[in-house]
């Protein structure tokens, strides 16, 4: 476990800023946090550290929205994808705590690395999808979303493919990473992963960075479209997957 005293200033200044712009992607988005922190964090701290660090800030990021436009979410679609979602938290999250620590480095370079070029491709369901997508995008998303801190681009595959209104969609998947936030950080509680005064204290030093990045990127006006700056976001996620998989060749 890592003290706040083992940090130079300029490594913490890093973290800091890494939170800062990740925070903006999910104000414009609402997920990909850990796409973005993780791979620039995992140079200062493990990744069984990371994920429960970035499920409290997420926690912190989503509940107010959730309270602000909860109620125009889209329920009949999250009655059946939230308790999948708790199913496949729930598996997501035994194996984050037990797998080897250099595996789940190499699982999450290879995540990131597929999650960059489906974003990148620009794919979209042509048609609606049918109610029985349900289960393995709530499972997998769910999982995903214990294990590596992000299966919120899986979620909005699957409302995109099922809800036509773009407002609608947002809601709806801001309410389903609330839900599964607060679930992530139950678990996490559960198993004591919170019992330090170390992560707490990361927790409450990169609060204010996350309030400041989720503010900007809700209000951000920018020269480039929405898209144009995610395909430069998501073309970053890219090479820090590929920079994730040779730092784990080079430690083996």
């Amino acid at each position: 476990m890592y003290l706040l005293e083992d940090f130079s200033v300029l490594q913490l200044s890093i973290m800091l800023i890494t939170i800062v712009c990740s925070y903006i992607i999910f104000g414009m988005v609402g997920f990909g946090t850990a796409l973005i922190a993780s791979p620039v964090l995992l140079n200062f701290l493990p990744l069984s550290q990371i994920i429960p660090l970035l499920a409290l800030l997420d926690m912190f990021a989503a509940i107010s929205n959730v309270i602000k436009d909860g109620k125009k979410a889209d329920f009949s679609e999250l009655k059946f994808l939230i308790p999948l979602m708790f199913v496949g938290s729930f598996l997501g999250f035994i194996l984050l705590m037990r797998v080897n620590a250099s595996y789940a480095l190499l699982a999450f370079g290879i995540f990131t690395l597929l999650y960059a070029i489906y974003s990148l491709s620009g794919f979209k369901p042509q048609k609606k999808l049918e109610k029985k997508f349900v289960f393995p995008f709530g499972l997998s998303g769910g999982f995903l979303g214990a294990m590596f801190g992000s299966g919120g681009f899986l979620y909005a595959i699957y409302l995109n493919g099922r809800i036509e209104t773009p407002e609608k969609i947002r809601v709806t998947q801001t309410t389903l990473i609330g839900c599964s936030t607060v679930f992530r950080v139950i678990l996490f509680t559960t198993a004591g992963v919170y019992f330090s005064d170390n992560l707490l204290s990361l927790a409450l030093l990169f609060i204010p960075s996350m309030l400041i990045g989720a503010f900007i990127g809700k209000r951000i006006t920018l020269k480039l479209s929405k898209q144009q700056f995610l395909k430069i976001i998501n073309f970053i996620v890219l090479l820090s997957g590929i920079s994730i998989i040779v730092k784990y060749a080079l430690t083996v």
